[in-house]
């Protein structure tokens, strides 16, 4: 079975699944019917998984990981002693767990194709993501939390979640910059309570929940320095932005 054939039969299953979803007319070609499936997946409900659609949904999501390309930890240099700098996308890092930007249900997003980080992840590991969610959350986590699950299809070996604040003023109160290095110091105390030996943050509520990008990236630095003056962790700070990049950069190097 080719790959649109594969996914042809995984978009007939989910819609199947959610007979009151009303979907019009979508083109056969592959990159069309690969979009649906991604926003089929998106906006799905967590229930029961069956055995058949995760073993094609597998073979789809790891053939897509290896074409994307798989970025070792040893690939990436140190800037500083246990602290490194990568751009690019969060899903290609073969590290022990990458940090999920998530929303307070801690369901991932449900907006079909939303550009967010937590939709890229929750659609790259596969719809075990979110079950796994469902099975941990407790419908409103709070700000500055963190959970850990497995992260199935993605090559790291974990996702850990928090909630960061979201910024409606123009600038962050000192509570909300709180809350914010709350997110990156309960991510590591995580991690090693797991001992793991590496984890890899985005840049926790900028972007869709409006934190000032430099004042958030001061914080996430000086958050994960002082953590690591008595802690042996490497420490990815993954950065998709060019902002972001430069920001991280003239702090860092």
């Amino acid at each position: 079975m080719d790959k649109l054939s594969k996914i042809k039969k995984l978009n007939a299953h989910l819609i199947s699944e959610m007979p009151d979803l009303k979907i019009g007319a979508i083109p056969d070609d592959l990159i069309s019917q690969r979009k649906l499936l991604r926003a089929l997946m998106n906006v799905r409900p967590p229930m029961p998984l069956d055995e058949n659609f995760l073993k094609l949904q597998d073979e789809i999501l790891t053939a897509e990981k290896l074409e994307r390309g798989v970025v070792k930890l040893s690939e990436i240099p140190d800037v500083e002693t246990n602290i490194k700098i990568w751009q690019g996308d969060i899903t290609r890092l073969e590290v022990d767990a990458i940090v999920n930007a998530a929303n307070s249900a801690l369901l991932g997003c449900f907006v079909p194709l939303h550009g967010c980080i937590d939709n890229a992840i929750h659609s790259a590991a596969g719809l075990q993501l979110r079950d796994a969610c469902n099975k941990i959350s407790n419908g409103n986590e709070p700000t500055g939390a963190a959970k850990i699950t497995p992260a199935f299809n993605l090559p790291c070996k974990f996702v850990i979640h928090t909630v960061g604040p979201i910024i409606y003023g123009e600038k962050p109160t000192t509570a909300e910059e709180n809350l914010l290095a709350s997110c990156y110091e309960s991510c590591l105390k995580l991690a090693t309570e797991k001992n793991l030996k590496s984890i890899a943050f985005c840049c926790i509520s900028t972007g869709e929940f409006h934190f000032p990008n430099k004042r958030a990236a001061e914080i996430a630095i000086a958050t994960v320095k002082n953590f690591l003056a008595d802690n042996n962790l490497c420490v990815v700070f993954n950065v998709f932005k060019n902002i972001d990049a430069e920001i991280y950069r003239e702090l860092l190097c």
